[in-house]
């Protein structure tokens, strides 16, 4: 790898993981601050929004820093995709794409980027380098996919459990046949 190269991976590594610690520190520090985060995941349906909030900053406080390190980056890279999946999924999948109306638009584009650095690697300027760690190519992105997947599989298994939708109230004065009522109900 040139030169070039490990500037670049550098410079990638360094934006997306100061991305992921500011964004955990908003989470922690920002705003409504940890209640206001635990409110906001509650209301997106998970369980017990006071460890999801702490869990959320640890995850991409720890993962950003991780990333600006290079090291275990695959891993690093695993916990950026399973951030990205859960906050897709949950938030921004019903708003469409494009992100000024609140879609899925730059969580894909952060997991995609931490994807394609697990595949790549840190490169020469990382701690993975200097330690000798160097799961790269399809085994970086292997890790980093499958760590990932486990990971939302695990979390929205466990604590995902969005309220039902309410039905609609019959408008007044309108009665239903024993026939609508048994089609309802179907």
């Amino acid at each position: 790898m040139s030169d070039a190269d490990n500037a670049v991976l550098l410079l990638v590594r360094v934006v997306v993981g100061l991305v992921m610690i500011m964004h955990g520190l908003n989470h922690w520090r920002g705003g409504g601050r940890i209640g206001g985060t635990a409110r906001w995941f509650t209301g997106l349906g998970l369980r017990q929004g006071v460890l999801q909030a702490w869990m959320s900053v640890l995850t991409e406080v720890g993962a950003g820093l991780l990333l600006v390190l290079g090291l275990l980056t695959p891993l690093a890279c695993a916990a950026v995709i399973s951030v990205m999946l859960v906050a897709g999924l949950l938030a921004h999948r019903p708003n469409g794409f494009f992100v000024f109306k609140d879609g899925y638009e730059y969580v894909l584009t952060l997991a995609v980027v931490a994807l394609a650095v697990a595949v790549l690697g840190p490169g020469r300027w990382s701690l993975d380098h200097a330690a000798g760690i160097d799961p790269t190519g399809w085994t970086g992105g292997a890790i980093a996919l499958g760590a990932a997947v486990v990971a939302t599989g695990g979390l929205l298994g466990t604590f995902w459990r969005p309220e039902p939708e309410a039905e609609p109230e019959p408008e007044a004065g309108s009665e239903n046949t024993p026939e609508q009522v048994d089609q309802e109900a179907r």
